[in-house]
């Protein structure tokens, strides 16, 4: 990565992860927010607003990698759109300004596009007929990635844990029951595997290996929620049990990281087991 420059559109926890390896290795990062106060000091702050049609006043004059790692502010239909959808349209506008190409683009989705629900086993192939608007906001947002006219690739992640965002840990120590028949399974990656998969893919760029145009950001381990929480549950401690219950999933199925893993991919945390161990007691 020596030498190049990229741009990360939306630059949260997961893009300042990626940011923080890409400027160790020498490349010169742009985070792109509206708040560039918490920038790491190997980021170089790029203030924006997505949702502007003006591009920030000092967007660097070359691009050559952009990552689109936007998350959305708030959490319905308009949130959703304004944020992968309309954000999306004004970067590669603000690219197209400049008369800028990036070696490659890649847009950060999410498993949700997925509406399986019975356990099935997915893959990149798998139909995407997602049953809420956030899978199909995603899945607009993904074309048009696609259709951009910039070599670009997808990369849908599964949930993200790390220990600022101890949600099930905390649901786990309150003793919220758990759904077990018909088995809920449910997908996740460790945060710092999620930054070096989007690393690893660009670095495989820079070495001249072909990409696909999508690959699916998991561990190896897609488990039933129950068997997760009761591992948890015997980590922590926890014996009691209370009269409410986790709040049902969206969906149920098995996400393969296949073709990530043929490209030379390996997660740090294959499973849960390791993930959450290695967050250290009390998983905080």
């Amino acid at each position: 990565m020596r030498e190049s420059c990229v741009v990360i559109a939306g630059c949260g926890d997961l893009g300042c992860r990626l940011g923080e390896r890409l400027a160790a290795q020498g490349a010169g990062v742009h985070g792109l927010r509206r708040d560039v106060s918490r920038l790491p000091k190997s980021i170089r702050p790029l203030p924006g607003d997505l949702g502007q049609a003006q591009a920030p006043a000092d967007w660097p004059q070359r691009v050559d990698f952009l990552v689109y790692a936007a998350s959305a502010n708030r959490h319905d239909e308009s949130g959703y759109r304004e944020a992968y959808v309309e954000g999306l349209e004004h970067v590669l506008g603000w690219l197209a300004q400049r008369g800028q190409r990036p070696r490659r683009l890649l847009f950060v989705s999410s498993t949700g596009v997925y509406g399986q629900h019975e356990g099935e086993w997915v893959d990149e192939s798998s139909p995407t007929e997602p049953r809420g608007y956030t899978g199909q906001v995603m899945l607009e947002a993904e074309r048009r990635a696609l259709a951009s006219g910039l070599p670009a690739t997808v990369v849908r992640m599964a949930g993200l844990y790390h220990p600022d965002r101890p949600w099930l840990q905390n649901q786990v120590r309150e003793g919220l029951q758990v759904d077990r028949d018909p088995p809920q399974y449910a997908n996740r990656i460790h945060r710092d595997d999620a930054a070096s998969l989007l690393a690893f893919l660009l670095h495989a760029e820079i070495s001249g290996q072909a990409l696909d145009d999508c690959y699916l950001g998991v561990d190896d381990d897609p488990a039933p929620l129950a068997k997760v929480v009761d591992w948890l549950r015997e980590r922590l401690g926890v014996t009691h049990w209370s009269e409410q219950r986790m709040s049902r999933r969206a969906g149920s199925k098995r996400c393969s990281n296949a073709r990530a893993r043929a490209l030379g991919w390996t997660p740090a945390y294959p499973s849960y087991r390791d993930g959450y161990a290695a967050l250290g007691e009390p998983f905080a």
